[in-house]
C-alpha cells in the first residue's frame, strides 16, 4: 500500500527550512522521478535475519514511532529551480507488508534471504512517496524471517539506517513487553537532533575560521588536480536511463588476516591499505600517476548529530601522488598521509567544489565514469543483539550478484566491508549500459591481487606490476 502524505500546515511565523549542502549536490544530479539522484531506484535497502515470533502490530507501531522521532523521514526536497528548501510532513503509516518465504535447511534459507534481499534492492520507490521508510517482513516460518527496510538515499545514508534499526528495536520491546502503548519506554528515549537542525547548522558556520582554514588547505591540496575517471566499454547516452547491477564477491579470511595484520604494522587502517591497492588500480588502469577519487564519510560533525538520521554522507576526494613511489610500500605511505589530511580537513564537499571546480571536469566527460571508493563503517551492528524477545543478525556478507540493482546518481561505487568473520566483503555497482560486467569481474580480481600483493610484500616495485 502506498502512502501520500499531504503538506505540513506552516504557520505564519515560522521561517523556511534550508536544504543542507548535501541536498543541494544531489539537486545537481536530478533527473527527474525514474533516474538520477531523485530517481526511484535511488534508495538503500538492508536487511537483518530475525529469529523469534514477530508481533506485527507491534513492529507496526515501532515504525510508526521511528517516522514520527526522524522527521526527515516524511521531508520533501523541493525540485528544480530557484532556492531549494525542506518541507516536513505530518507522520503517516509506514508500509508493512508480510510474505511468506519457502522453508528449507539453514544453508537454504540462507540463499533464500539473500535473493529476497536482492529482490527488494532491485525494485523501485518514489521520492514523492512519504515516508521515505517502508518495511518487508519475509518468514520462513513462525520462528525464523527476514526484516528488510527501504529507505530512499536523498532522506538517509547507511548509518542513518543503523539508527533507524536501533530505535525500530528499542521501540518495539517497548510495545511488547506489557506496555500496549510503548509509553513507558517513550519517556526514556532520548530527544534527538533532526536534520534541519544539521541544515541550518551548515548555513551558520559556512564562513567560520575553521571551514575557511579547511578551504584553504583543499585549494593547495587539489591543485592542477582531476578526478580520475576509468573509460567506459560504452559512452554515456542520453537516450539511455541508467541501468545499475551489482557485482558481489567476499575474500576469503586468510587474505583479510594479513590485510588486517599489515595495517597494524604500518600504523594504518584497512581503509588506507586498500586506498593504496585501488590507487594502484586506477594507475595501472589510466596510466595516470597522479590519482584522485572519492570516497564518503559518516558526515556527522558534531557528536550530536551521531543518533540523527538523513543524508548526512560527505563527498570526499582523495588524492594519492604515486609519481614518486617505487614500490606498493611507498604508496600505502601515500595513501596513509592523504587519507590523515582529507579527514582532518573534512568540509562539505559542494564548497571544495566551489572553490576546485577543474577536479570535475571527468563527470562532464561522457567516456569516463568516476567508481567512488569506500569502506562501509558499522555505527551500531546488530549482530546475535536480543532485543524484545528478538534476536537480530544483519546480512553483511552477501556474494550473490544482481543484475538489477538500487542505482546511484552517475558513475560506480565500490564498496568494501570488513565482516564480524573477519573476511573482507565487497560490492562493485556499475551501469550496464556503460560497463560489461566482465570488466567488473576483472577489476575485482585485479583488485584482489594487488592488494594481496600489498599484504604480502610490499617491497614489491610498481614497475614489476
Amino acid at each position: 500500500m502506498s502512502i501520500t502524505a499531504a503538506p505540513a500546515q506552516a504557520g505564519g511565523s515560522a521561517l523556511p527550512i534550508p536544504l543542507s549542502f548535501n541536498q543541494e549536490f544531489l539537486r545537481g544530479f536530478d533527473k527527474g522521478d525514474t533516474d538520477g539522484a531523485f530517481g526511484h531506484r535511488h534508495t538503500l535497502v538492508c536487511g537483518w535475519r530475525v529469529a523469534g515470533e514477530v508481533d506485527t502490530d507491534a513492529l507496526q507501531r515501532a515504525l510508526d514511532d521511528v517516522v514520527a522521532r526522524h522527521e526527515v523521514l516524511r521531508t520533501a526536497v523541493t525540485r528544480g529551480e530557484g532556492e531549494g528548501r525542506q518541507e516536513i510532513h505530518p507522520p503517516v503509516r509506514v508500509p508493512l507488508e508480510v510474505r511468506e518465504l519457502p522453508a528449507g535447511d539453514a544453508e537454504q534459507r540462507g540463499v533464500r534471504a539473500e535473493r529476497f534481499l536482492n529482490e527488494l534492492d532491485g525494485g523501485t520507490y518514489s521520492v514523492r512517496e512519504l515516508p521515505h521508510l517502508r518495511a518487508v517482513l519475509g518468514r520462513f516460518d513462525a520462528q525464523d524471517g527476514v526484516l528488510v527496510l527501504v529507505t530512499h538515499h536523498t532522506a538517509t545514508d547507511a548509518w542513518s539506517l543503523q539508527v533507524i534499526m536501533r530505535d525500530l528495536a528499542d521501540r518495539y520491546a517497548a510495545h511488547t513487553d506489557g506496555d500496549s502503548d510503548g509509553e513507558g519506554a517513550a519517556a526514556a528515549q532520548a530527544p534527538v537532533a533532526q536534520y534541519q537542525d544539521f541544515a541550518r547548522w551548515q548555513h551558520e558556520n559556512a564562513d567560520s575560521d575553521k571551514l575557511k582554514t579547511a578551504r584553504a588547505y583543499w585549494s593547495e591540496r587539489l591543485a592542477g588536480a582531476q578526478i580520475t575517471g576509468v573509460t567506459s566499454d560504452r559512452p554515456r547516452s542520453e537516450d539511455l536511463p541508467s541501468a545499475y547491477g551489482v557485482h558481489r564477491f567476499v575474500f576469503g579470511a586468510e587474505l583479510s588476516a594479513a590485510v588486517l595484520a599489515y595495517s597494524r604494522t604500518v600504523r594504518s587502517t584497512p581503509f588506507m591499505v586498500m586506498t593504496a591497492a585501488y590507487s594502484v588500480l586506477l594507475r595501472n588502469l589510466t596510466g595516470t600517476t597522479d590519482v584522485v577519487f572519492p570516497t564518503f564519510s559518516a558526515g556527522r560533525y558534531e557528536e550530536r548529530f551521531m543518533d540523527a538520521v538523513g543524508p548526512f554522507f560527505n563527498f570526499v576526494p582523495i588524492r594519492v601522488d604515486t609519481t614518486g613511489c617505487t614500490t606498493l610500500g611507498d604508496v600505502v605511505e601515500q595513501a596513509r598521509t592523504a587519507c590523515v589530511g582529507a579527514y582532518q580537513h573534512e568540509i562539505p564537499f559542494a564548497a571544495v567544489a566551489g572553490d576546485s571546480p577543474e577536479v570535475l571536469a571527468p563527470f562532464a566527460d561522457g567516456t569516463l565514469a568516476v567508481i567512488a571508493f569506500e569502506v562501509l563503517q558499522s555505527p551500531f551492528p546488530m549482530e546475535g543483539a536480543t532485543v524484545g524477545g528478538l534476536e537480530f543478525d544483519e546480512i553483511r556478507r552477501r556474494e550473490l550478484s544482481q543484475q538489477v540493482s538500487s542505482a546511484i546518481p552517475d558513475g560506480g561505487l565500490w564498496a568494501m566491508d570488513v565482516l564480524p568473520s573477519g573476511e573482507l566483503a565487497g560490492s562493485l555497482k556499475f551501469d550496464h549500459n556503460r560497463f560489461d560486467e566482465a570488466t567488473a569481474r576483472a577489476l575485482v580480481a585485479e583488485f584482489r591481487r594487488l592488494l594481496q600483493t600489498i599484504a604480502e610484500a610490499p617491497g614489491t616495485a610498481l614497475a614489476a606490476l
